[in-house]
Order: C-alpha cells, then structure tokens, then sequence
C-alpha cells in the first residue's frame, strides 16, 4: 500500500466555485498520483502510475475536456 501521508493536495484548474464539487490532485508522491473529492478528504481516492495519469491529462487536452 502506498503512503499518502506526505501529500500535497491541490484543487483541479477547472474547479471553479460550484459549491464544493472539486477534484484534488496530489503529485508530489514517489510512486502515484492521487485523485480524491475535495468533499470527502478522508473517503477513498483513485491513484496512478505517474505515466498512466500523463496518458489521461493528453488524452483529455487533445479532446478538448480538460485544459
């Protein structure tokens, strides 16, 4: 299981103020990126390898969803 105690977490670009729906990135960690709902800190979060979240944040900008 990976340690998450050191993350950094910080709100997505693309959060704006809608009341508290934001995702959190955290990409300081040695061995993944963690994913999280800014509402629910401790609930569960998604990680990646640090490629396969590369792979997500081209494959998003190319279509257009994420910039």
């Amino acid at each position: 299981m990976t340690d998450l105690s050191g993350a950094v977490w910080r709100k997505s670009t693309r959060s704006g103020d809608n009341g508290g729906a934001c995702v959190e990135v955290a990409t300081n960690l040695a061995e993944v990126v963690a994913v999280r709902d800014s509402k629910d800190p401790t609930g569960p979060l998604l990680t990646f390898t640090a490629q396969a979240w590369t792979d997500f944040l081209a494959t998003a900008q190319r279509d257009g969803r994420a910039g």
